[in-house]
């Protein structure tokens, strides 16, 4: 991938960065650097406002085809945004599993109705989306899924219960994978359903983490319905549906990841000068090494990108997740090497009884405890890499 910047590439750089600097230096300061790692909880009415913005600015699904409210975007062109959008300290976005998951599945694989139906409010920020993938026996064997979708007329009637489920006490809409064919072999008889959230027969319960907050969720369906029509694909044909969501989630979506950490990295380094802990010669060199693995991860995730613009799957795609999972890890840990003495303290959280505050430094460190075992544990993922990338004998079954 050429990184030299165009013309064109300096003008769109410099929208990006005035509008984004004239809203986060005004009417939506409150919001900058909010809501990362942590953080998710605070202030979500406020970030959804900021979703709203950014989609009425033509901010919101860049990638989109003009046609369906996006912007045709470039790769090029993402990148300057995701780069600016990070530098700007721009807020964790509350629409992102909409405009980087289910509206980029429904652009390829959705019905015309269901993209007139669904693109529309993504783009403007209105509806937010969750993913009912996981279960308590199908996490990383997804193809284990036992929510059970039965047809009833025009409607599913869903029941079942998914876990892990990011944003769900906040989203309209879940795109849901469930059994609708228990005869079938196991990845097949699976269909993708969009299921609205606000409705009898759903009961979304808060996961507590150790940070204190609250992201993710168990979702509960006892007879909850969808529309028949609001399937994604064919009819016990949502595996492939479900791996293309899976391929759209390693994309562009990285590269904003990886821009977020080194915000994170700066405020590391700026906590070890305030401390002088740069005079450890020890912990200067582990400083030293975070900031070179975000240089690789950057031009790991930029080949990757480039790799998928061609239709391509490259090894550098496979490990992503692998790599920046210990990496982030890791780099909590050096948050809390730099803060020495003081990462085991605590302040109090108002007048919750029981309840603490953290620094950004220690929820970083506390949260990212997960980072190996979400999304793919690292496992599984060693197995896929050695399996699909590699071509090395299946393990054992």
């Amino acid at each position: 991938m050429d990184l030299r910047e165009t013309p064109a590439d300096a003008a769109f750089r410099a929208a990006a960065r005035a509008w984004l600097t004239d809203q986060l230096e005004g009417e939506f300061a409150v919001v900058r650097g909010r809501g990362g790692p942590g953080d998710e909880h605070a202030l979500f009415e406020e970030r959804h406002a900021w979703e709203r913005a950014l989609g009425a600015a033509g901010w919101t699904c860049l990638s989109w085809p003009a046609e369906y409210g996006g912007r045709g975007a470039t790769l090029r062109e993402q990148v300057v945004f995701y780069e600016e959008y990070a530098r700007a300290h721009g807020p964790g976005r509350v629409g992102l599993v909409g405009e980087g998951l289910i509206g980029p599945t429904i652009v390829q694989f959705g019905t015309d109705e269901q993209k007139r139906r669904f693109l529309p409010p993504i783009v403007r920020g209105d509806e937010l989306w969750c993913q009912g993938y996981s279960e308590p026996d199908a996490g990383s064997d997804l193809a284990n899924v036992q929510t059970a979708a039965v047809r009833d007329g025009d409607d599913w009637v869903i029941t079942g219960q998914k876990v892990w489920t990011s944003l769900a006490h906040w989203a309209d809409w879940c795109f849901v994978l469930c059994r609708t064919d228990r005869d079938a072999p196991k990845h097949r008889g699976i269909s993708y359903i969009l299921v609205p959230m606000a409705q009898p027969g759903i009961e979304v319960r808060p996961i507590v983490q150790i940070t204190g907050t609250s992201e993710f969720n168990e979702v509960f369906f006892d007879g909850a319905r969808a529309r028949v029509e609001h399937t994604v694909g064919e009819v016990n044909g949502g595996w492939q549906v479900a791996m293309g969501t899976l391929a759209f989630e390693r994309g562009a979506l990285t590269l904003g990841q990886q821009l977020s950490f080194a915000n994170e990295v700066d405020a590391i380094f700026d906590e070890a000068r305030t401390r002088r802990a740069t005079r450890d010669p020890a912990l200067r060199q582990r400083l030293a090494d975070a900031w070179v693995r975000l240089q690789i991860m950057r031009y790991n995730a930029l080949r990757s990108l480039a790799a998928l613009e061609r239709g391509a799957v490259t090894r550098e795609t496979s490990i992503s997740k692998l790599y920046w999972a210990g990496f982030h890890r890791d780099l909590g840990e050096l948050a809390m090497a730099v803060l020495g003495p003081d990462a085991g303290v605590a302040g109090p959280f108002g007048d919750r009884a029981g309840a603490y505050d953290l620094t950004p430094l220690q929820r970083l460190f506390l949260y990212t405890r997960a980072d190996t075992i979400y999304g793919g544990a690292d496992q599984i993922q060693r197995n896929v890499i050695g399996e699909q990338a590699l071509g090395l004998p299946r393990e054992p079954r």
